[in-house]
């Protein structure tokens, strides 16, 4: 079941993917029908939310039990009396998971219409009320406290200000209107705020924001593993290469019982700041943050005495986590993907550059784990297949918890070194959607498991560093 059409992407970037999902290793595995129906399956997930809203506890602060408690009333009143469960994850002990209400498809949709932009449109679907700078074109009375259509502009045609718009939309949700149409395009100033508050999405989401903020990160499913795979320890020194705005940097803190230390570095200034503040928000005292580029982090002589910062000396990091840029063609939903081949195929030589670094930083012994939340096998596996063999003293490693699926085929890797990868594939599960009936005669194993397999494309390796190279 498909409620909006699949991803728009670029004809040129349609036809790279196409091909990366039709390579012969893949093919000659699964068959030509099945690699088809898997990236067409791919590409519809792509448009759509995962099936669950992801939360990790910050444990520090709070038992998950307590927090647990606390959602669900949170939940309750936002749904309206909804049953709505939050299930805690068994192999994720500080992840809750919130089932995804959707699509819904009885919703009487408005004559006064508010078409907002693509990635709004994306924010929605996830939970977010639309905020005025999101806001495109709304119709020509419009005024505070009217009960509006939202819908998103996928393809980008809508002029700004515009009173009417016939082009390609898709139906988001209703809400209601905090400005009228006058306030929100003939302002001197530039508006901040909510522009209309969602009452009925497509897609039933809790709104999160500034909600129950020092005791829960909202954070998408493997995103949350990653930190679990480098299982940093009390005492260590840990290294988040390219950490904004430090969801995982933060959770690396809290696994760590805020003991030891984190370097969190980023090349942007103000994400720098973000981090600081969530560490500050969540009252961990072990990261420590710095405006750095991480290609650039190795000190090439003696450091200064004192010298917290980077760059910092070889090997002298017990575990590095590499969540390097990348094309971030896994992130749900996504009904419009405009970058052009060259800028998604830009990113393999900055991921190389920063994962020698990142080898060279590391204590022998230690461990390295490499990540993205892309789908492309140049940024992923064929990654791997590099680092195996650009470094011999790296090597795969298990990884604990494995919840997502093995390596894709079609990087040269053996079907043993496949099977230490971990893959979060979205077009594993068939979108079936979600109500209040079905979710309340559903197993919870049974919902842990779709949680699993139906969340954002994701990407995670796992080395470890045998000797000094």
């Amino acid at each position: 079941m498909s409620f909006f059409s699949k991803i728009l992407l670029q004809p040129e970037v349609e036809e790279y993917l196409g091909n990366v999902f039709r390579n012969k290793e893949l093919i000659s595995a699964l068959g030509t029908l099945e690699a088809e129906r898997k990236y067409e399956s791919l590409l519809n997930c792509l448009s759509h939310p995962p099936a669950f809203t992801t939360v990790r506890v910050n444990t520090h602060l709070a038992s998950v039990k307590q927090v647990k408690n606390l959602l669900f009333e949170e939940i309750h009143k936002q749904f309206k009396g909804l049953s709505v469960p939050v299930l805690r994850h068994p192999e994720l002990q500080d992840i809750l998971l919130i089932p995804v209400i959707g699509p819904r498809k009885d919703l009487q949709k408005q004559s006064s219409e508010v078409i907002v932009g693509a990635q709004c449109g994306n924010s929605v679907l996830r939970g977010a009320h639309v905020f005025v700078p999101g806001i495109i074109s709304a119709s020509k009375f419009m005024k505070a406290g009217d009960v509006v259509s939202v819908y998103s502009d996928i393809e980008g045609k809508c002029k700004r200000g515009a009173k009417e718009f016939l082009g390609t939309k898709f139906f988001i949700g209703n809400g209601i209107s905090e400005l009228s149409r006058s306030e929100i395009f003939s302002s001197s100033g530039s508006l901040k705020g909510i522009g209309v508050r969602m009452t009925d999405p497509v897609y039933l989401s809790p709104s999160l924001d500034n909600v129950l903020s020092s005791y829960l990160f909202l954070q998408n499913l493997p995103s949350a593993v990653v930190s679990h795979v480098l299982n940093p320890q009390p005492g260590e020194r840990i290294l988040d290469m390219c950490a904004a705005p430090g969801g995982k940097t933060t959770h690396l803190a809290t696994l760590m019982h805020d003991q030891g230390e984190v370097i969190a570095m980023d090349k942007i200034a103000n994400k720098v700041k973000k981090i600081k503040q969530n560490a500050a928000l969540l009252q961990l005292n072990c990261i420590k943050a710095f405006c750095c580029d991480g290609t650039k982090a190795l000190a090439i002589g003696k450091r200064e005495d004192g010298q917290e910062g980077p760059p910092f000396s070889a090997e002298s990091f017990d575990r590095i986590l590499l969540d390097v840029p990348c094309s971030g063609m896994g992130q749900r939903p996504n009904m419009a993907y405009s970058w052009t081949l060259k800028e998604v195929t830009s990113y393999q030589p900055l991921q190389r550059k920063l994962f020698s670094m990142a080898v060279k930083l590391l204590k022998p012994g230690g461990i390295l784990v490499y990540s993205t939340c892309t789908v492309t096998l140049s940024e992923n596996e064929e990654q791997v297949a590099w680092a195996l063999e650009t470094f011999p003293c790296l090597q795969l490693q298990s990884q604990d918890p494995h919840i997502g699926g093995e390596g894709m085929r079609g990087a040269g890797l053996s079907l043993d070194q496949l099977k230490l990868l971990q893959r979060f594939d979205p077009s594993s599960v068939t979108l079936q959607g979600m109500d209040v009936n079905s979710l309340q005669d559903s197993r919870e194993e049974d919902l842990i498991l779709l949680a699993n397999k139906d969340c954002i494309g994701f990407f995670i390796a796992k080395f470890i560093k045998l000797n000094s190279k």
